[in-house]
């Protein structure tokens, strides 16, 4: 269902005006917005020139394709018989992408405050609907089997706020799908170029998601093998705090290192596949469900 974010009437999600109060959203650049005044700023939580590096990146990149990887399997071994998936902060539709190519019956829908970020995601998945949206003002109540938020949340200061939102949106039952970066030690630059509001302990993940009303039914370590790699990096990074950083460098790898990195991430799938829970890496995977 929709819920009025004027009003807070619930109503078919078929329309988007509330037939209580009238409201609609307003279209900018083609998509529904319900934070239009958000639609091209920059709020804090991401820089929009960032959407078109990501995009030339995400296809090749260790990072992506092995984070891809491992949500396609969660929502594969968790989440049976799904029919409804919704990504908040969407970005370029990379992820989507990848669970409409593994789960071709699902209808797909994505959330992103920034338009250039929708724009790109419509053209690569035009199957699925996209709106531009606030993650705290979410405009769905029991309307989705499943939601993912992929390094969404570290963003938003107001992440508990968004899990309750989160939460209203998923129908009785449904499966909420995290990855947050881990280790507030591993703070650096690159986590102040990106935006980043913090860096998530699991303990303390574990306790906002359950404040919001789930229940968590997985919750592990990744990217565990490459944390030394990471340590090095990010540390160099403080010792040279004031010079200019791109996080996007980290990224950008030789051929035969991207190899040997999606190798040692995908070993570690078979672990977490196999019901491991990693105790430390540099993020978090973490698989709830709506009591």
């Amino acid at each position: 269902m929709k819920r009025c974010l004027s009003c807070s009437t619930r109503h078919e999600s078929l329309t988007s005006t509330c037939p209580s109060c009238g409201f609609a959203p307003a279209i900018v650049d083609g998509f529904e917005a319900y934070a239009q005044l958000l639609a091209n700023e920059e709020a804090g939580g991401f820089k929009q020139e960032y959407f078109s590096r990501l995009a030339d990146l995400e296809e090749g990149n260790f990072w992506f394709r092995s984070r891809n990887n491992l949500i396609v399997w969660a929502i594969a071994n968790y989440c049976k018989n799904f029919q409804s998936f919704f990504e908040i902060g969407c970005g370029t539709g990379y992820v989507l992408c990848g669970v409409a190519k593994r789960f071709p019956h699902a209808v797909l829908s994505g959330g992103e405050i920034y338009s250039a970020g929708l724009r790109l995601a419509a053209a690569r998945l035009a199957t699925a609907h996209f709106i531009q949206v606030d993650a705290r003002h979410i405009p769905f109540a029991s309307e989705f089997d499943v939601i993912g938020a992929f390094d969404v949340l570290e963003h938003i200061r107001e992440d508990e706020e968004v899990l309750a939102q989160m939460y209203q949106a998923l129908k009785p039952a449904g499966f909420l799908i995290l990855t947050v970066p881990q280790h507030a030690w591993l703070w650096s630059p690159v986590d102040e170029y990106a935006c980043h509001v913090r860096r998530y302990a699991a303990t303390d993940l574990r306790r906002k998601v359950t404040a919001a009303g789930f229940s968590v039914v997985r919750c592990t370590s990744f990217v565990t093998t490459l944390l030394p790699a990471m340590m090095v990096s990010r540390f160099s990074k403080k010792r040279d705090a004031g010079k200019e950083c791109d996080a996007m460098a980290e990224l950008s790898l030789p051929a035969w290192l991207n190899t040997l990195f999606s190798k040692l991430l995908g070993a570690e799938l078979a672990l977490i596949r196999m019901g491991a829970n990693l105790p430390i890496g540099g993020s978090i995977l973490l698989v709830a469900r709506r009591i």
